[in-house]
């Protein structure tokens, strides 16, 4: 691992503890039965900040995967899937605000997840 994938695991990982204290003032000080807002930048903030922190796990566990040998590609890679993780949590947070989360729901943005991110991940 060189120091600059040390040092971008390092700055995610402080984005993404920024992020969940954001989360923790917009749950804490915000009401969503009061304020319709709070829900929506509960729901951005919570995805955002599950994002973050999976970037870098992401990152590290494809690290370990290849040997301990990083190729060209696994950083955009592994922010492509924080993306697709923080937009999943970040769409359940706000169906469940809305009470509209179901399982076949969920199920369905997972597996159309699963194919995107299979169809762009395809070795060509």
């Amino acid at each position: 691992m060189e120091t600059r994938d040390r040092l971008a695991n390092l700055g995610l990982f402080a984005a993404a503890a920024l992020a969940w204290v954001a989360v923790g003032l917009i749950v804490v000080s915000r009401d969503p039965v009061l304020d319709p807002g709070a829900g929506l930048a509960g729901a951005v903030a919570i995805g955002l900040a599950v994002g973050l922190t999976a970037v870098p796990l992401l990152w590290l566990a494809v690290f370990a995967r290849h040997g301990r040998i990083a190729y060209r590609g696994d950083w955009s890679r592994a922010v492509r899937r924080g993306g697709w993780v923080a937009g999943v949590v970040a769409l359940f947070v706000a169906l469940r605000l809305q009470g509209a989360l179901q399982a076949p729901i969920a199920l369905f943005v997972v597996a159309m997840v699963a194919i995107a991110e299979a169809t762009l991940s395809a070795d060509r």
